[in-house]
């Protein structure tokens, strides 16, 4: 009787190594492409931040206070401003939403209080920011953050 011994041949060794390093260049080449979709999709949407949460923050602000006709555009120690005003307790209080010194910042004072532009909090830093009324109910806001990337929406003042 005759015991067959199989040959080994080259390919018995090189196929499945072959077919191993297929396999990690395409694991390597996904992994890669992903990084880079991944790096991509973080850069504009830190490019957006900004802008879009600073007209975020002020839409946010306009519907919390829209009750009234309380929700105004005028003038804070020299600056254009959003005034919300809130009624508590038989007491005016006024929120001034403006732009002082290339910072988007908020001041929460009780009426008639003597302060300056200088002592609200900052929310955000942007390069420019405007508001305006274009009709008796809507107001529009632009703004431009530190990456020059521009931002507007209108608003709808419901209590008018």
């Amino acid at each position: 009787m005759r015991f067959r011994t199989k040959h080994k041949h080259m390919i018995d060794f090189l196929f499945p190594v072959a077919l191993f390093f297929v396999f990690a260049l395409s694991a390597l080449t996904v992994i890669l492409l992903a990084a880079k979709i991944y790096q991509s999709t973080t850069q504009h949407s830190a490019l957006n931040y900004t802008s879009r949460t600073c007209l975020s923050y002020i839409t946010e602000k306009v519907h919390q206070n829209d009750n009234g006709g309380t929700v105004s555009i005028g003038t804070f120690d020299g600056c254009e401003a959003l005034i919300l005003e809130h009624e508590h307790e038989e007491n005016t209080y006024c929120t001034y939403i403006y732009v002082h010194e290339g910072a988007l910042k908020e001041l929460f004072v009780k009426e008639g209080s003597k302060v300056n532009a200088s002592d609200g909090k900052t929310i955000l830093n942007v390069e420019a920011f405007s508001m305006e009324q274009i009709a008796d109910n809507l107001l529009q806001f632009y703004c431009v953050d530190e990456n020059d990337q521009e931002s507007s929406s209108v608003l709808c003042i419901r209590s008018r």
